[in-house]
């Protein structure tokens, strides 16, 4: 992986969109010409071949020949290409390839450093709220149920509109915000990290986007892979994100967390027959 560390602060929305395709299709974009990058984001070719005069090269070659000295073949690109000889007829293999490659490239822009802060942020808070709406909120209803077993106390922020200042007021600067933030963050959510700088409490951004306007808002960044904005988009990997989160903070106190699940496994059978699975 390629951490361009670009400045971002004054991008354009097309520019940004043209950032995150390529960190996310590096080997891909160096196969493309701009006519085709231009073609898969809906975008115009003059706006692709300014882009990379903003970035620091005089065009896409020199991108190209640059990127191809630093590039080692990676897993992802190998998966890429597997894929790609995959006949489209062969409808159950080529789904399973499109998940095995938003896996792969969550494996690959994984960062351990983002993934532990995340994991101390959570079991050193002194409540925690997780802001998810539409088809995130799956997500986020998994992570509640799952990390209350281990006795952490955690809200949902569903509140939508204005309506989310009733629960804003009880934030204190011991809690931690988990904000999914897929394509874009929701205005309740820009909100949000606007009132964490105010009271102190920390926030943790869960996303699909590797380059975006919000991605230093927040104290911690975790990507997960769903795909292009104009493709199906899949909850796999960052279902595989929640998980990997919630096994890691069960093991931190792994005696006490296993004890409060025979807990658990002792009541349901000591009312299996009043409250049955």
């Amino acid at each position: 992986m390629i951490d361009f560390k670009w400045d971002t602060a004054s991008m354009s929305p097309n520019q940004y969109k043209i950032a995150d395709y390529v960190q996310k299709n590096l080997n891909y974009v160096l196969l493309s010409t701009e006519q085709e990058i231009s073609d898969e984001l809906h975008i115009s070719i003059a706006s692709v071949s300014r882009f990379w005069r903003i970035v620091g090269y005089r065009n896409f070659k020199e991108f190209k020949t640059k990127m191809r000295k630093q590039l080692k073949v990676s897993p992802a690109s190998k998966m890429e290409n597997m894929m790609n000889n995959v006949e489209e007829a062969e409808l159950k293999y080529h789904n399973l390839n499109i998940v095995i490659n938003h896996l792969h490239k969550t494996i690959e822009h994984f960062s351990q450093n983002d993934f532990n802060q995340s994991i101390d942020l959570l079991i050193n808070s002194k409540q925690i709220w997780i802001h998810s709406s539409g088809p995130s909120q799956g997500l986020g209803e998994l992570m509640k149920y799952r990390l209350s077993r281990f006795g952490l106390n955690i809200t949902s922020l569903q509140k939508g509109g204005s309506e989310i200042f009733e629960d804003l007021i009880h934030l204190t600067k011991e809690d931690v915000v988990i904000i999914f933030g897929f394509i874009r963050l929701l205005p309740e959510a820009q909100v949000i990290i606007e009132h964490a700088k105010q009271v102190g409490f920390k926030t943790i951004i869960i996303t699909d986007q590797l380059i975006s306007s919000f991605i230093h808002d927040a104290d911690v960044t975790l990507f997960a892979s769903r795909g292009e904005m104009w493709e199906f988009h899949s909850m796999v990997a960052p279902t595989l994100l929640i998980e990997n989160l919630i096994i890691a903070i069960g093991m931190k106190n792994k005696d006490k967390n296993l004890n409060r699940l025979e807990m658990l496994s002792e009541l349901r059978g000591k009312f299996a027959n009043e409250l049955p699975r």
